[in-house]
């Protein structure tokens, strides 16, 4: 134990924890100890070095630690609401004004929960603009979800 929290010190502040790539994979501590490593266990325990010391954040304003906060940032996932059966369930909640699909698309925007009748009654109210036909895209759904809420005088603080 010892050894890796010397190792950690020195890599820490060497030169070479300094780097250029946006903070993220190869951001932290925990990835400079397991870097070379794949697998489960080793994301596992290097995502938790990272989380349990704050040392991403730290990394990230200083510039150390592998972090940089330059770079561009992406997300390799699929979309909230383009994921299978949430599609199909999100548009049945905007029908309804309600439910679990309705309810999780408003807290990944961020919209507080005092403004999330606001978002349900918006999207209900519209739902004919989100949904056009039935085959709809995922995209076009999430491009007319953000054009009514910048329509909407307590919902534009949440659109992109």
């Amino acid at each position: 134990m010892k050894k890796l929290l010397l190792a950690s010190a020195v890599m820490a502040f060497s030169s070479a924890s300094f780097a250029v790539a946006p903070g993220g994979p190869n951001c932290g501590w925990g990835n400079m100890l397991f870097a070379g490593q794949s697998g489960l266990p080793s994301h596992m325990v290097a995502s938790s070095t990272n989380g349990t010391s704050g040392n991403n954040t730290f990394g990230m304003t200083l510039g150390t630690n592998g972090c940089s906060a330059d770079g561009t940032l992406t997300y390799g996932g699929k979309k909230m609401i383009n994921v299978g059966a949430i599609m199909d369930e999100f548009s049945e909640d905007v029908a309804r004004g309600d439910g679990e699909a309705l309810s999780a698309v408003a807290v990944s925007l961020g919209i507080s929960a005092e403004d999330r009748p606001v978002f349900k009654a918006a999207m209900h109210q519209h739902f004919d603009s989100l949904f056009p036909q039935g085959d709809v895209s995922a995209d076009a759904v999430v491009a007319s979800m953000f054009e009514i809420m910048k329509n909407d005088q307590r919902l534009a603080k949440y659109a992109v």
